[in-house]
């Protein structure tokens, strides 16, 4: 009896010692999955972000507004000038190409850093990074060397070209003092206008405070008319505020 007794004691320790290692196996086989669960969930919460970045880097960006001046052209001016200009072909139709902003500056002989002012201020009117102009020749008489920086200019195309026309005829022009219209004697035989500006602060974007000097620029208006009356009916289509034929008498009767 003894025998048999301590028998069942070691049979039921060692049933009890199984239960407790079969236990804390279970445990540990336990714990290995919920450890792999959030090794997984971080994994694929990093895929998500990468993905989302990428997918963010890879979409185009966002059209630019469209000018008010373009939007214009397309409604209401090219119906006018197909029926003005007696187009069949919408193509046909003269509009804007570009625009060349050219300052030139004498002063810069002497003094190299004016050009740094005249560069900000055109990039603030134009909202472009301007390009340094230098001399393609050398003249003595002129104090001037083959490839001397002597101006900035700029060069617009597309949706700013088209602000800056509409800001230019509503805005810059009718500021100039005493004016009475631009003259229509400046086109070069191919529907291209050029005008020139004594003065460049009247310009809102400039801050008259932190100009030192007024400057003068030339505006170059490159169309795609095939002529200068093309041209000319393009542009007092779009504001151009042309001389009228009294005022040209009446400035040539006080030329004289």
């Amino acid at each position: 009896m003894a025998d048999e007794e301590k028998s069942e004691q070691k049979a039921k320790k060692k049933r009890d010692k199984d239960a407790e290692g079969g236990t804390t196996a279970g445990e540990g086989r336990a714990d290995k999955p919920a450890g792999g669960r959030k090794a997984r969930a971080q994994a694929s919460a990093a895929a998500a972000q990468a993905a989302a970045a990428a997918e963010e880097s890879a979409a185009p960006p966002e059209p630019p507004l469209a000018a008010r001046l373009r939007l214009r052209y397309e409604q209401e001016i090219v119906p006018a000038l197909m029926r003005d200009l007696k187009i069949t072909n919408r193509m046909r139709v003269p509009a804007p190409d570009k625009i060349v902003i050219n300052m030139s500056l004498s002063e810069a002989r002497e003094n190299v850093k004016i050009l740094d002012s005249a560069a900000e201020e055109l990039q603030l009117i134009t909202g472009q990074k301007t390009v340094t102009t230098r001399a393609r020749k050398a003249i003595s008489n002129f104090k001037l060397r083959e490839g001397m920086p002597i101006g900035v200019m700029v060069t617009l195309r597309r949706e700013r070209m088209w602000e800056f026309l509409d800001r230019l005829v509503n805005i810059a022009l009718p500021r100039v003092r005493d004016f009475r219209g631009v003259s229509d004697k400046a086109f070069d035989g191919r529907g291209n206008y050029s005008l020139g500006l004594r003065e460049h602060t009247i310009f809102p974007e400039l801050n008259l405070d932190k100009v030192e000097k007024a400057k003068g620029m030339t505006i170059s208006i490159t169309t795609t008319a095939a002529s200068d009356f093309e041209g000319m009916t393009l542009l007092k289509a779009l504001g151009m505020p042309f001389r009228s034929a009294a005022d040209r008498d009446g400035a040539a009767v006080r030329a004289a």
